[in-house]
């Protein structure tokens, strides 16, 4: 079975916090519009061209400022319980 995957921006707004940033002063340094910056708070998607500015910016790896993590679904939560006690 495949787990459906999605990107999480969590650790680029953990990042921002380790360099005493805020959300604004991000989009300000690495000139995104406030578009991308709501896709991005409401985990949306991004192009590799933001995440690469983001990261030139912050001076960080893109390891630094996304993950991959499973998708929540119900169906998902049902399945990886199975066979675990």
């Amino acid at each position: 079975m495949v787990t459906s995957r999605i990107f999480s921006c969590k650790p680029l707004w953990k990042l921002l916090i380790d360099k005493d940033l805020n959300k604004t002063r991000l989009q300000d340094l690495a000139g995104l519009s406030p578009a991308t910056m709501d896709t991005l708070n409401k985990g949306g998607n991004a192009t590799t061209e933001v995440l690469a500015r983001i990261c030139e910016v912050l001076g960080s790896d893109i390891s630094e400022i996304c993950e991959i993590v499973p998708l929540e679904t119900p169906e998902a939560t049902i399945d990886d319980t199975k066979g675990e006690q």
